[in-house]
């Protein structure tokens, strides 16, 4: 089996356990891969995670043409915004995850901080996620608006939409978009409680230890 044959199917072993698990629903949220030659391996437009199939997946070369599969999402700019100004990006995921869009309409959310440090795990994996606002799904201005970070944030939030991670390959990006999702439920349970969250210096020594992006 070829490594591109093990990556298809992995991305859609993966894009179905998300499915699985309510993580997104109906035919919402988008999955990209990189190929070993420099391509592409993309979810089609309108497809359901719960029900990708590998030698469907849209496929683009090196140079960013579509070569084969079925019509690729919409939200290819948000993609290519990632690939583009992240050289080590292997993977991005959007989702429309529920806990994660909800925190997102919370009048309070530190735009440049949208998730609160309640765990490590969350800082870990993902690093500042920056909340970007409402956009139209599939408006180029996404990725334009990815691109003004300038590869500084691994994760980005669409406010009343979903999230976003690059991870250096899709079981990376799949795990860390999970930690996004599961820290933005911890956040909606705490919120009204008052609960304890990590302070400065062991925000620091999270990110020192594991030598994670913590851009300012």
């Amino acid at each position: 089996m070829s490594a591109e044959t093990k990556l298809r199917e992995l991305v859609c072993y993966l894009a179905k356990s998300l499915f699985d698990r309510g993580h997104t629903h109906g035919s919402t949220g988008n999955i990209s891969a990189r190929v070993p030659d420099g391509g592409l391996l993309v979810s089609p437009t309108g497809s359901s995670f719960g029900r990708l199939d590998p030698g469907r997946l849209s496929r683009f070369d090196e140079s960013g043409r579509h070569i084969g599969g079925d019509k690729p999402t919409k939200e290819m700019p948000l993609h290519a915004a990632f690939y583009d100004t992240r050289s080590q990006a292997g993977a991005v995921v959007h989702l429309h995850s529920c806990h994660a869009v909800a925190w997102s309409m919370m009048p309070d959310v530190d735009e440049d901080d949208f998730l609160p440090p309640l765990t490590p795990y969350g800082i870990m994996q993902l690093g500042r996620v920056k909340l970007l606002p409402y956009f139209r799904p599939g408006d180029p201005a996404i990725g334009e608006a990815v691109r003004g970070l300038a590869g500084k944030r691994t994760a980005v939030m669409l406010a009343n939409h979903g999230p976003v991670v690059a991870g250096k390959d899709v079981e990376a990006a799949c795990n860390a978009i999970e930690e996004l999702e599961a820290t933005a439920r911890l956040a909606i349970l705490t919120c009204a409680c008052g609960a304890r969250r990590l302070k400065g210096a062991e925000i620091q020594d999270v990110v020192t230890t594991f030598n994670v992006e913590w851009e300012a």
